[in-house]
């Protein structure tokens, strides 16, 4: 059995990353590639990262971003494993016994073809600056294994998992939606539709890079959107029902409730974002603001 790790690369030194996996194949001579496709990052990040080219069994460079979906498509060209494992470039290896753990499961549980690990944050308080990304991540996100099991296919991500290649053939990533956001859940719920189990084990990496609360902001701005898009396609919005953003959009979609909550976000939206910015507070303030954002994309 052959391992493929996949990495793809924007806009982040993944030479730790790169050295830490090496290192653990080597020491315990396992059967194992590492694959690395740089999405046009910028060219300080090429620069850093292109000694990697000499540690790496494929490194390609994009002159395009081709965006999280696609990118994830591509590395079926190149690898040459039975099973690829995934991993973000900004996780870091806190696991003694990391690409061992994935093996051993995938050993002693020879049907399975999906198998998320996990991820974990700092559990220090971080600066205000940085306190709304790291606070999701800890009471939404990092769930511990017998917690995702409750809902496997809802607390799948794709920072940090392993699928069987001929799985991935069958089930690809959905290309259409290039953008940040609901991509790796889009993803788990064609994986249930075609009765594919995704099991969960607690091996996880560590988050290298939690985003101020400025960046956090504008990628959930992005993540609405796309998950506004998804909900567009009749084929797909039917998969992402079980999503807590859009249970409470369906329950305001057809009342006058709704007509009320878009006049209210409107008049309080710089406030509640200014609120946000602030790094204080719940996160029910951070859902009225999804909320609010959906409900001004959707028809």
């Amino acid at each position: 059995m052959k391992i493929s790790i996949c990495i793809p690369v924007y806009n982040f030194e993944v030479g730790e990353l790169v050295n830490d996996l090496k290192n653990e194949i080597s020491e315990k001579n396992l059967n194992a590639e590492i694959l690395l496709i740089d999405d046009a990052s910028d060219e300080k990040f090429i620069d850093i990262n292109r000694g990697l080219q000499q540690e790496a069994d494929h490194f390609i460079f994009l002159e395009k971003n081709i965006g999280r979906s696609r990118i994830r498509n591509l590395f079926l060209d190149y690898s040459g494993g039975d099973y690829l494992l995934f991993l973000d470039c900004d996780g870091k290896i806190i696991e003694k016994n990391f690409l061992e753990n994935y093996i051993s499961f995938i050993v002693n549980n020879s049907t399975t073809q999906v198998i998320y690990g996990g991820r974990k944050v700092s559990e220090s308080f971080p600066d205000q600056d940085h306190y709304l990304r790291w606070k999701f991540a800890i009471e939404r996100e990092n769930l511990p294994v017998n917690k995702r099991l409750e809902n496997p296919y809802l607390s799948f991500q794709t920072n940090n998992f392993i699928i069987k290649k001929e799985t991935l053939q069958k089930v690809r990533f959905n290309s259409e939606f290039q953008k940040y956001g609901y991509e790796d859940l889009l993803f788990a719920m064609d994986l249930r539709a075609e009765n594919i189990k995704i099991d969960h084990i607690e091996n996880p990496i560590f988050n290298n890079d939690v985003e101020n609360n400025q960046l956090y902001l504008e990628k959930v701005k992005e993540s609405v959107e796309s998950l506004s898009n998804m909900l567009k396609n009749k084929q797909l919005s039917g998969r992402l029902s079980e999503v807590k953003l859009v249970k409470a959009y369906k329950v305001l979609k057809n009342q006058p409730l709704r007509l009320f909550f878009k006049l209210f976000f409107t008049a309080g939206k710089r406030v509640l974002k200014n609120h946000l910015l602030k790094g204080t507070g719940s996160l029910r303030y951070l859902d009225l603001y999804k909320l609010g954002l959906l409900l001004e994309r959707m028809p």
